[in-house]
């Protein structure tokens, strides 16, 4: 029998744990209070006079494999945040929900025969468990799923809206700017009394048109449009991928089969129109300023001129290229086209080589008919990433035909060249060799002049192009000279001559694209549109919705050959003859007619671009959301943003917001985008999303690889005593990454649950290092915040007769000044995120107490458990009851420090990295080794330096600390 029976070990924590969990959940600890709506407490509400907190994480996909120890990362550090803010007297709403549509659970059911929905439930009920074992102090209430039809009637619910709106470029906004979403009824009202003309000027009136054309010019308009566009069509897999699916090399990042562009019949989302709101709206969030950059990169704005270069014999039709330097056109000696611009065939002359052609131009062809065809085959054969790779030699043909500039007068020979992509710009250049490298190496490949329009240094090298800033030079005709003008005066003074002329425009443009909506799946959101004979879409009456996804005993597309880029798309829903042919009335007062619904479904994204506005109201059966609880949750406030320019006004949107940032372009750009268009209609309070957003670091494990560099179970690796590693018999070599399927060094939590409780296992992954740095993960090191737990738990309760230790005597002024530091310090640490450094004060604390004699004093002992509580909520919890405390500690009072103590002595402690200075931190003179470790290894400026681990640590209180890295 244990001569310890009471020692706070993995069984106890077990024991203590699941308690307390079911505690929470039947008592309902972390119900959050909504001001109207089914749930509508609004003196709930007003018992929260510290205001309120939205706290979220980006909803997880419910995979198969359940979690490992690299998901809770952002799971924890979230239920921290919330439950700090709770004891500060603020109504917190922290909740989770699961992303379940999409490819990787259709093809799961594929090859295994179950249906989707059977496979899907089944994984999302593995990762609720692990999630509660977790201790998350979520609403429970409010874990949405997006295959639920409740749910799902919601998206498509807003599907209709985006589709029953326009944009109307000159709409005030409250914002002071111009631009917004109107409800499609408002431009008919405006055609039908004439406010705003057709735009056929044929003499007739909105009531002259037929229906058919009616439709035709609201489709031209809507914000969702059904259009033929160019697609990633995989046919391996039976369905169009979105660009994000398909691989720098061209093929499906799932099952790596080869993708081809095609244009098919496709919804379409206009993001497009609010590219600039996008951009510009980044000013007043919270963001990391690398995730502002991407997505503005994303988005891809540029400030030029668009100009157009007459076609030689052909009147009225021109090539317009847009340009960022109009300022170097006089410098355009020669015009390069995408192969698949649809003016190539019109510039290619019949017959042989137009007078003046080169060798170099003709590419070993007889005629320009011959060489293009031959060329343009070629290029259809690469990727877009291939054709635009830095350093490859470029290709290209002569067209035959030449066009003029339009500055100059010259005639200037146009070339097809692999290097210009159709989906970029116009899909055509103005080739300035002297100021771009990609067109000097091609003028050099095809013996092209070369004219500079801007003065380089004298430094320069004559032999390259010079892409930098400098006066112009050789910029003049006889009407306008931009000679010795710097780029900006150049650029606009160029800009206001061509448009004088007719020649040209200023102008902007956007590396965004409308955003493909529709997918040849099962299993993912059907569309509430229908289809009457004449092919004109309808939505679907509200009162209709949801649309319900069928069950069909084929829920696979037809797949074809990988290699059969004409095969057609065949969603499974084609193949259910009465669901997809329904006869309805849509009460626009002709009566019951027969329509055809579409066959295709949302792609993935659609169901998470706007789930934490359902975490305010799930219980909404007659709205998407509760206006009041909205404006309450996220609307706008008074208070700046964090971060955002002076003056600039709340955007509202969810007060934190933790993720990871692989998603942080395209899951947060189309948020932003439906988001915005809600706001436009009125719909919601605020104008963004999410007012914060914090991307956390990866945790990275050891990975092993084979002879064949392929990837091997981490867990049956066995390491020798000479530090060599072997699977299975064989040599391997070791390496660090990211933990996941991939690499197959999954660790997972249920393993941590087990070895040492779920606290022990939150206390390690928030103490690995600042939240946004990717850290390794080592089971062993899991010893010491275990440590720290067991002596925590000693510090109040006796481990032989399970009484409580503590003492009601006074602190003595020592333990009284470190106590209140470091609630002091806990406080700022909790606040800023700074989790890791919390825990290295809380063990510098917790280890004083334990060397007072007679017991730890009652103040000090209930001050260090609420502390802790946040980051450890079930030993807190069980300690508190302990403790003499009936109730639940989640809504107790943060501990306040006490001013007067918080005075004292402070040295300044070097800190170094392999012997050199890196840090200086001001340190109290009393600071312990532990504590003055962990707070030079959380400095920014040795963290960034420790990404690959650390060797040792060499701590000299308190003046010295010295780092090595592994």
């Amino acid at each position: 029998m244990s001569q310890t029976p009471h020692r706070y070990t993995a069984a106890l924590a077990d024991q203590i744990e699941l308690s307390w969990q079911d505690r929470w959940e039947r008592e309902g600890t972390f119900h959050a209070a909504n001001p109207a709506g089914p749930w509508a407490d609004p003196e709930g509400v007003a018992a929260h006079p510290e205001g309120h907190l939205l706290v979220l994480d980006m909803f997880p996909y419910p995979s198969g494999a359940g979690l490992h120890v690299g998901h809770p990362l952002g799971y924890i550090a979230t239920d921290v945040v919330a439950r700090y803010n709770r004891m500060l007297g603020k109504n917190v709403l922290h909740c989770l929900g699961y992303d379940a549509f999409g490819l990787p659970a259709e093809q799961y059911a594929v090859q295994t025969g179950q249906h989707p929905r059977t496979t899907t439930e089944a994984n999302i009920a593995i990762m609720a468990r692990q999630l509660r074992r977790l201790g998350l102090g979520h609403d429970d209430r409010r874990a949405i799923r997006t295959i639920d039809p409740d749910y799902y009637r919601w998206t498509q619910w807003i599907f209709l809206q985006i589709f029953n709106s326009w944009y109307d470029a000159d709409a005030p906004r409250e914002d002071g700017g111009t631009g917004r979403a109107r409800p499609i009824a408002d431009l008919v009202e405006e055609y039908r009394s004439g406010r705003r003309p057709l735009p056929a000027d044929d003499g007739r009136g909105w009531d002259d048109l037929s229906h058919v054309e009616r439709a035709d010019l609201l489709d031209a308009r809507r914000l969702v449009q059904s259009v033929e566009a160019q697609v990633n069509w995989c046919p391996g897999l039976g369905t169009v991928l979105a660009n994000e699916e398909v691989t720098n090399e061209g093929r499906s990042d799932r099952g790596n089969f080869p993708v081809f562009k095609r244009n098919l019949r496709q919804w379409v989302m206009r993001i497009t129109e609010y590219a600039d709101r996008l951009a510009d709206d980044l000013d007043g969030v919270d963001w990391p300023e690398k995730v502002k950059i991407m997505q503005r990169n994303w988005i891809g704005r540029s400030q030029g001129a668009r100009v157009t270069f007459p076609v030689d014999g052909a009147a009225g039709t021109g090539i317009e290229v847009f340009t960022t330097r109009p300022d170097t056109l006089f410098g355009a000696t020669f015009m390069v086209l995408a192969p698949e611009h649809p003016l190539v065939d019109e510039l290619v002359p019949e017959g042989g080589w137009p007078e003046g052609t080169r060798d170099a131009w003709a590419g070993g062809a007889g005629s320009p008919g011959e060489a293009v065809a031959a060329y343009r085959a070629q290029a259809a054969a690469k990727t877009d990433l291939e054709r635009q790779a830095e350093g490859k030699e470029k290709t290209g043909v002569f067209t035959g035909g030449w066009a003029t500039n339009p500055v100059t007068g010259t005639r200037v020979p146009v070339f097809v060249a692999d290097y210009v992509l159709m989906g970029y710009g116009t899909g055509a250049i103005m080739a300035v060799p002297a100021q771009d490298e990609r067109d000097w190496d091609f003028a050099t490949a095809f013996e092209l002049p070369v004219v500079r329009t801007v003065q380089p240094p004298a430094d320069h090298d004559e032999s390259t192009a010079f892409t930098g800033d400098g006066p112009a030079i050789n910029s003049s005709n006889d009407e306008i000279s931009l000679d010795g003008l710097g780029v900006a005066e150049a650029k606009e003074s160029i800009t206001t001559w061509l448009e004088g002329k007719g020649l040209g425009e200023g102008a902007v443009t956007y590396k965004l694209r409308d955003w493909l909506f529709a997918r040849q799946r099962y299993w993912g959101e059907p569309f509430p549109v229908l289809f009457d004979e004449d092919g004109i879409a309808y939505g679907v009456p509200e009162d209709q919705l949801p649309v319900e996804l069928p069950d069909v005993p084929d829920y696979s597309p037809r797949t074809y050959d990988p290699d059969d880029a004409g095969s057609e798309p065949e969603p499974p829903l084609a193949r259910d003859a009465d669901w997809v042919s329904v006869e309805l009335d849509l009460g626009d007062g002709r009566g019951p007619r027969r329509f055809r619904r579409d066959t295709n479904v949302m792609p993935q994204w659609a169901g998470s671009c706007w789930y934490y506005l359902r975490y305010l109201d799930p219980a909404n059966g007659q709205a998407l959301v509760d206006p009041e609880n909205e404006r309450y949750w996220m609307g706008p406030r008074p208070e700046p943003v964090a971060g955002a320019p002076a003056g600039t006004r709340d955007p509202g949107g969810v007060d934190l917001y933790v993720g990871g940032v692989e998603h942080a372009v395209l899951h947060l750009l189309y948020a932003r985008f439906w988001h915005k268009v809600l706001h436009d209609l009125g719909h919601v309070s605020s104008s963004e999303p999410f007012r914060t957003y914090f991307s956390q670091g990866y945790i990275q494990a050891a990975a092993y690889r084979d002879a064949r560099d392929q990837p091997v179970e981490a867990r049956e690796v066995e390491e020798g005593p000479d530090g060599t590693f072997t699977w299975q018999g064989q040599p391997v070599t070791r390496e660090f990454g990211k933990i996941g399927k991939s690499l197959k060094n999954m660790v997972s939590p249920d393993e941590m649950y087990e070895t040492y409780g779920a606290d022990t296992f939150r206390l390690y992954e928030m103490g690995l290092g600042p939240l946004e740095q990717s850290k390794p993960w080592d089971t062993r090191a899991v010893v010491g915040p275990q440590r720290f737990l067991q002596r925590l738990w000693r510090n109040v309760v006796d481990e032989e007769s399970g009484e409580v230790t503590v003492v009601d005597a006074p602190l003595d002024d020592a333990t009284a000044a470190v106590l209140h530091r470091t609630i002091d310090a806990v406080r700022a640490d909790y606040a800023g995120l700074g989790f890791n450094t919390a825990i290295a004060r809380l063990t510098e604390l917790n280890n004083a107490l334990t060397k007072i004699e007679g017991g730890v004093p009652r103040e000090a002992a209930e001050a260090i458990v609420l502390m802790v509580a946040p980051l450890a909520p079930h030993i807190a919890e069980e300690l508190w009851s302990r403790l003499g405390h009936e109730g639940s500690l989640a809504h107790e009072a943060f501990p306040q420090a006490d001013p007067s103590r918080l005075v004292e002595e402070t040295v300044t402690c070097v800190v170094q990295v392999r012997g050199k200075v890196k840090d200086r931190l001001e340190v109290p003179s009393d600071i312990g080794e532990d504590e003055l470790r962990e707070l030079a290894l959380a400095s920014p400026k040795v963290a960034s330096l420790i990404e690959g681990g650390v060797r040792t640590v060499v701590v000299r209180a308190p003046k010295l600390v010295n780092v090595v890295p592994a």
